[in-house]
């Protein structure tokens, strides 16, 4: 994923393009989040938006007609738009996990059919992973592909949560690769919107997120065996290289964007002689509390940032193979990060609110935005739920003897997190 081409500032820098076209965007969306977190609605104009932009193509690679943005601006990028509406950066950030498993795994039909539709139609992809008995679990299937007419594959597939599925444009599924096969045996299939059947199962109707419009939906269509992602059985390789490290950075980066949201509007409520009580920037304990809330997201920003550096590493490392992902150190942190961003952001809020009280931090107002990020970032411990990766990280620990934590060099020969499979 290189960077697009561009002209550069007085200094040297090269100005991010994207970067510019989000932060005009994320004005638009904040003025917008208010009504569609009440309505409980898909943000159409905020997607179109998208979509007119050329952010969904973000990280397209400009061959193909995309901005071939690299992961550090993915990551701004992301911060920006979920400082402005959360379920919308989500629903871009989302889609973004599914392009990169794309440009990355898929062969070069798929490739060259699909991506230019991205880049240059702005054509929304949707994640198919929940199941019915499973949850979100990534790395099994119980629904599996059948033979079809003319060597084709039939999908049918039950999903209790598809984010802003019904106005997809295509679907990234997982499938048992066979019926009768192993549950760990899984394949990704795309399966565009044009050739699908879509029945509605359930509604959304939640505290927080509510306009990524996550119903439930039951999928059906027919593939051709070149829509498969890295072929029947090479999933695995797919989450564990790309799906995985992309979607924990690409949450984390929509959650820290909306607490630095709040807090960046906290911090104008303070300084405003109008809005702010006479006595709290004269007590110690409320600056206290203030400094607190920056430590932490200063803290989670930085365990951001390292797990980017070391992904970007292993991206770079194309000699050591897919096993180089499976590294136990790199798998604790990424885990780790979904983890600690999801719980501090959401405490970070918490304490905002607290600080803020009853007047502006509690008030349910279109102009008061802490009662709705705070309901916003609940979610983030429910989507692939903390508990799960906690208990795989325990495992993982035991095969690190040396303890090797963020930020420190990265290590050739480390043992495989396989290793610890029965």
């Amino acid at each position: 994923m290189g960077r697009t081409p561009g002209p550069r500032s007085a200094d040297g820098a090269r100005p991010s393009v994207a970067l510019g076209i989000a932060e005009a965007l994320a004005e638009d969306f904040a003025r917008r989040a208010a009504e569609v977190d009440e309505a409980g609605v898909f943000p159409e104009e905020n997607i179109a938006q998208l979509r007119d932009s050329g952010l969904l193509g973000m990280i397209v690679p400009v061959e193909y007609g995309g901005m071939g943005c690299a992961l550090a601006e993915f990551v701004e990028v992301a911060q920006l738009l979920g400082g402005a509406c959360p379920s919308t950066a989500m629903l871009w950030a989302m889609h973004c996990q599914q392009v990169a498993a794309v440009v990355g795994h898929a062969g070069p039909e798929l490739r060259r059919s699909l991506l230019p539709e991205i880049a240059g139609k702005g054509h929304l992809l949707a994640s198919v992973t929940t199941e019915p008995g499973k949850g979100g679990h990534l790395l099994t299937a119980f629904a599996g592909l059948a033979p079809g007419a003319d060597d084709r594959l039939n999908i049918e597939r039950d999903a209790p949560v598809v984010s802003g599925g019904l106005h997809a444009d295509g679907y990234l599924i997982t499938m048992r690769s066979v019926a009768d096969g192993p549950t760990n045996e899984v394949a990704l299939a795309y399966l565009p919107r044009a050739g699908a059947d879509i029945d509605v199962r359930g509604e959304w109707n939640v505290l927080g997120m509510r306009a990524t419009e996550s119903v439930g939906l039951r999928i059906t269509g027919t593939i051709a065996e070149d829509n498969l992602i890295n072929g029947r059985t090479g999933f695995r390789e797919v989450a564990v290289s790309t799906m995985i490290p992309m979607g924990h950075l690409a949450w984390a980066s929509v959650w820290l964007g909306a607490a630095r949201g709040a807090l960046r509007w906290v911090v104008g409520l303070l300084r405003d002689p109008r809005t702010r009580s006479g006595g709290q920037l004269g007590s110690d304990l409320f600056l206290h509390d203030l400094a607190r809330i920056r430590l932490r997201l200063d803290v989670l920003s930085a365990y951001l940032h390292s797990c980017l550096s070391a992904y970007e590493s292993l991206l770079a490392d194309a000699a050591g193979g897919p096993a180089r992902f499976d590294d136990v150190a790199f798998q604790l942190q990424i885990n780790g990060l979904k983890v600690a961003v999801s719980e501090g952001t959401f405490e970070a809020v918490d304490a905002m609110v607290k600080i803020t009280g009853l007047r502006f931090g509690y008030a349910r107002s279109p102009n008061k935005p802490l009662e709705r990020v705070f309901r916003d970032l609940r979610s983030g411990a429910l989507m692939y739920a903390n508990e799960r990766l906690l208990i795989a990280n325990g495992k993982l620990s035991l095969l690190d003897r040396r303890v090797r934590l963020a930020g420190d060099p990265a290590e050739a020969g480390a043992v495989p997190f396989g290793a610890l499979a029965p």
